[in-house]
């Protein structure tokens, strides 16, 4: 349906914790993304996608459980806390977790600031970031609603960017910007988007 290209799929350890770390377009990227990945990626979702009522909230529970979502309550007074926590978790237990450190789907198209969860763990669990870019999406899903209509999708991964130089400096947040500006760089690259310096939830609210 997507026609999906993969581009640098190779970058991608077989084994041992990776970030998967990208933008964010649409609602479809969470789907396309686990389908073309060897291993099985684990993102944090709303726990509204699981707890659904009849035919179509069990279809959506099955689907998503079923492609590595993990539900957590991001609403609620302590959710980033619980994501952060989650997907140290999942990197401790050797996975593959993904994350789209604009905290939220790009509004525009652009590329916005990223949130420094992704420095953290990272700096926490010492796994590698992979960058990866989707492209097309928006295209296919304008506005993240409504059934997405068949065309070209591509999935460009980077090479792995590791941090070990910044080895227990995870509550620095100069390091953190740091490293978090680094990898929302390659984003950029890979993407092709224009940035904006600011925070995506922020842009959406004006």
């Amino acid at each position: 349906m997507f026609r999906t290209r993969v581009e640098g799929l190779e970058n991608i350890p077989g084994t041992g914790p990776v970030i998967l770390a990208g933008n964010h377009l649409t609602f479809i990227d969470s789907m396309i993304l686990p389908m073309v990945c060897d291993r099985t990626v684990h993102f944090i979702g709303k726990d509204e996608y699981v707890t659904g009522k009849g035919i179509k909230g069990r279809l959506m529970a099955w689907f998503f459980t079923g492609a590595g979502m993990i539900p957590v309550d991001r609403d609620g007074a302590n959710g980033g806390v619980a994501a952060l926590m989650t997907g140290r978790r999942i990197l401790e237990e050797g996975k593959i977790f993904g994350i789209y450190p604009e905290g939220t789907r790009s509004p525009d198209g652009r590329l916005y600031r990223g949130r420094t969860g992704i420095a953290r763990l990272t700096l926490m669990t010492g796994a590698p970031v992979i960058p990866f870019a989707v492209i097309g999406t928006d295209k296919l899903q304008p506005g993240g609603k409504g059934m997405p209509r068949p065309g070209r999708v591509t999935i460009r991964f980077g090479e792995p960017m590791e941090f070990s130089r910044y080895e227990g400096m995870d509550r620095d947040r100069y390091v953190l910007r740091a490293v978090t500006d680094s990898v929302m760089a390659e984003v950029m690259r890979l993407s092709g988007q224009e940035y904006v310096d600011m925070y995506a939830t922020k842009a959406k609210a004006a």
